[in-house]
């Protein structure tokens, strides 16, 4: 009887071992399904160029991450030649991230629309999925004109060969990235004279929500966004935290004037601000050099967006700009 019952559990345990290795089979051959690349060829005027540096290189930080920055420097700013070879590591708890070479070295047998795909989807050119440190789920939300803008400028990046090392996600993310990329849903971008809906554009655009908020088990913590906590370990062993920017008026920005605002960003164009930092001393993940471009307009409205958002009161104990 003994034999009998080990035996039919061994065969049960057989084939919920089976049941597993096919479902991982599934997820990691079928998924992601965003649909084909679409079949698109974007002219590059010198109004899509302009706009696509603009927002490649001061808004949606395309530049901060698929570049090499000066860690020795403040706020690490990007190291003049390296646009768009990659090569930035981003441990994190699913594994190590790269980002990868975006200049025409690495994209020149890509489509525009493989290009487009990755940026609003979250799929590369051979049906692979991105992991979500990649903020295509922000992107996925921006004007298909902006995305094009950005294509644009994009490619005419100089060629940067690399030898970068791949992202190498652990078990079970590995699995379980194949099922986060999604189609898009493109919006419209809103008039600039339209302020709000401007500023929720720009800050998605940005990513603000991305650094600032915090999450549970992959997701925003409802009621908790912009206030800001997110632990970041940088190259210079330092750990900081993002800040609260929510108008609360003890623990946020809620004594801020947009002045104050504009002008914290602002500073950041000053010649000495990227000073050289050392073991232990302050620093930011915030790429204040990068954003210090955005025009005083769209400052505004970013801030106009975070003052119509409720206030959250939470300390953060050290903040990382």
């Amino acid at each position: 009887m003994v034999k009998k019952i080990s035996r039919v559990a061994a065969i049960i345990g057989g084939s919920l071992i089976v049941v597993v290795l096919l479902v991982i089979a599934y997820i990691t051959m079928a998924l992601p399904n965003v649909g084909a690349a679409p079949d698109i060829k974007i002219e590059v005027t010198s109004e899509r160029w302009a706009r696509g540096k603009y927002l490649a290189t001061y808004v949606a930080g395309c530049l901060a991450c698929h570049s090499s920055r000066d860690e020795s420097k403040y706020s690490a700013p990007v190291l003049a030649g390296t646009y768009g070879r990659g090569g930035e590591v981003f441990p994190t708890e699913a594994g190590v991230v790269v980002a990868p070479n975006i200049s025409s070295f690495a994209l020149d047998n890509w489509t525009d629309g493989e290009i487009f795909r990755a940026i609003t989807c979250g799929v590369n050119k051979y049906g692979k999925p991105l992991f979500p440190l990649m903020p295509y789920q922000n992107f996925s939300r921006m004007d298909r004109e902006d995305i094009y803008s950005i294509i644009a400028y994009i490619r005419t990046l100089k060629a940067l060969p690399d030898t970068l090392s791949k992202t190498r996600l652990d078990f079970p993310m590995n699995i379980i990235v194949h099922t986060i990329p999604e189609k898009a849903i493109l919006g419209k971008r809103p008039d600039s004279s339209d302020i709000l809906p401007y500023g929720k554009y720009l800050i998605t655009a940005s990513n603000c929500r991305d650094c600032h908020s915090p999450m549970a088990k992959g997701k925003f913590i409802e009621g908790l966004e912009y206030s800001g906590g997110n632990a970041f370990r940088l190259a210079n062993g330092t750990v900081v935290h993002s800040a609260n920017i929510t108008f609360d008026k003890e623990t946020g920005i809620g004594n801020w004037s947009k002045e104050m605002f504009i002008g914290r960003f602002k500073a950041a164009l000053d010649s000495g601000y990227a000073h050289p930092v050392k073991k232990g001393d302050a620093q930011t993940i915030m790429p204040w050099t990068m954003y210090a471009h955005m025009s005083e307009n769209d400052l505004g409205a970013i801030y106009s967006y975070l003052k119509s958002l409720q206030p959250v009161k939470k300390a953060v104990a050290i903040r990382g700009g």
